[in-house]
């Protein structure tokens, strides 16, 4: 292993091996409770990705637990849709306010769980904070009747009602455990839905711990449970009984959830890949723009599917962006610690190591030129990765165009501003990207030009992502449908029309003939047409 640049910091806590004191095997075991699966079933045991040591021993469900899972929230969902909607508002804003309660046993978990900082951390927790207090708020509101144009003017009452799908199956992931998994269960929730949800079993105690303080905040027994389990287990039974499906995670396991669900006649909404790009002007602020990278490209280690994974800079000011960016890069501070001191954590699984060290490595041999990072970190703890520039990355290299989900960006020169959208709309994949200008109009002039869900102009991801009133989702192999604002809480529900014809419909009324009752409603629709009608 080659010495660690003197401008590296590099120290790890050296408490870092022990768990904090708020999980104990007390805690642990009042988790592992909350899981739809028998006290003497099967366990599996995760690891904490700081040390590789052994974290929690799980229950296992079965596809027969969550048949029973889903028969309990059948039955459990009657009940909480009729539960008045302002009552739902009070659990949720308990739900709020024990979050940010008892926020550092979140803290806790989530970097014990998946390796990342407490910085990263804590912005899951301002992000469920705010999907709580948003949704309590604003659910009353859409899922109100709505008066709506009738067929007739004055003479048919229309009304559109909303009513919720049943019970949601929410499939998430381990990379944001809290911010995807109560997350999404919120406005389904606020809907008057019941959840069954699977999150993912390395990040589960992170899920179990916001199930609980969801039922100390007042939640009904059975509206929302959790289960365990790997996907070619349980995922069919996930999907047999479900009325609608969330799911974050894969394009590949998108596309599978999204053939299943048409199958069922069911709809779904899929978050799914990123290869996300940042573009900097010729007039952009350059050491506002390199702090931007550094944000962009290496939250959560990288692991964040909104994240920047390719950056295209103005030819002029290309060598300028790099240097400083590099030198940012090579000052972060990597390690391993339950407090604010570190900037970069650890990867979550061996297979995220595996990626990113594929990815550089054939960069590497392929030509590519490393200016900050490149390589693995072992002495730190089992996965570590140094935060990783390149340039020089080419249309043959894996970097170039498969998602690496780690803590590697590639940097590419640009001449002209129409090449840079089209290089960076060179992708299948339209989640997130990035603008970084002086120029405010011109900044969103070219993010309207870019294909993906989200652009943020002068910020990485965090203004749009925190725009919780505006939708957030993919285009493209990024995935289908939106979280967020009004879509994310209408997706959960059914639509019904009601219309009251009153007087006279479109049939003739008794004594006149079709033929002049035809011509009397043409000359009628003539007329709404000249006064404006819509």
């Amino acid at each position: 292993m080659n010495p660690v640049p003197a401008s590296t910091a590099t120290t790890a806590s050296t408490t870092a091996g022990a768990l904090p004191p708020s999980i104990t095997p007390a805690v642990l075991q009042r988790l592992s409770a909350r899981v739809a699966a028998p006290a003497e079933a099967p366990t599996v045991t995760t690891r904490a990705p700081y040390t590789g040591a052994p974290l929690a021993d799980l229950p296992i469900s079965t596809p027969e637990d969550l048949e029973r899972a889903f028969a309990r929230a059948r039955r459990a969902q009657a009940a909480w849709a009729a539960t008045p909607i302002g009552e739902r508002k009070k659990i949720l804003l308990r739900f709020h306010d024990l979050v940010l309660q008892r926020h550092n046993e979140a803290l806790d978990l989530m970097q014990a769980e998946s390796g990342k900082t407490r910085r990263d951390a804590f912005l899951e927790v301002t992000d469920i904070a705010i999907t709580a207090r948003y949704y309590a708020r604003s659910a009353e509101r859409y899922l109100a009747p709505q008066r709506r144009r009738g067929a007739i003017p004055l003479l048919t009452h229309t009304t559109e009602l909303r009513h919720p799908k049943g019970v949601v199956t929410v499939i998430s992931p381990w990379n944001y455990p809290l911010s995807m998994a109560a997350g999404d269960a919120i406005p389904a929730l606020m809907a008057g839905n019941a959840v069954v949800q699977k999150p993912d079993t390395q990040t589960s105690l992170t899920a179990l711990w916001a199930l609980d303080l969801m039922h100390q905040a007042g939640l009904p027994a059975d509206v929302w449970q959790m289960a365990i389990g790997r996907g070619s287990s349980i995922g069919d039974a996930l999907m047999a009984d479900a009325d609608y499906v969330m799911f974050t995670g894969s394009t590949a396991s998108g596309r599978k959830i999204a053939r299943d669900a048409g199958e069922r006649l069911i709809g779904s909404s899929l978050e799914l890949g990123g290869k996300n790009a940042m573009l900097v002007l010729d007039d952009a602020d350059i050491d506002r723009a390199a702090d931007g990278a550094i944000t962009a490209s290496f939250p959560s280690t990288g692991q964040l599917c909104v994240s920047m994974e390719r950056i295209y800079v103005a030819e002029e000011i290309f060598d300028e962006f790099v240097a400083e960016f590099a030198a940012r890069t090579e000052k972060l501070r990597l390690g391993a610690a339950y407090d604010y001191s570190i900037d970069v954590g650890c990867l979550t699984n061996p297979s995220q190591l595996d990626t990113v060290t594929a990815h550089v490595e054939d960069a590497r041999t392929k030509g590519a030129t490393i200016r900050a990072g490149g390589r693995a970190r072992p002495d730190l703890g089992p996965l570590f990765y140094e935060p990783t520039i390149l340039t020089g990355v080419t249309p043959d290299m894996l970097a170039h165009h498969q998602e690496t989900f780690g803590p590697v960006v590639s940097i590419y020169p640009y001449r002209d501003l129409d090449d840079a959208v089209a290089q960076a709309n060179a992708t299948p994949y339209g989640l997130n990207a990035s603008v970084w200008t002086r120029n405010g109009a011109r900044g969103r002039a070219v993010a309207a030009r870019l294909h993906a869900g989200t652009v943020n102009v002068n910020d990485a991801f965090a203004a749009a992502w925190g725009s919780i009133d505006a939708p957030m989702g993919g285009m493209g192999d990024s995935g289908l449908g939106r979280r967020h604002g009004i879509d994310g809480i209408l997706k959960y529900t059914e639509a019904q029309t009601i219309a009251h014809q009153r007087v006279q419909g479109f049939s003739p009324p008794s004594g006149l003939s079709h033929e002049t009752w035809s011509t009397l409603l043409t000359s009628a629709l003539k007329l709404l047409k000249g006064i404006g009608s819509r």
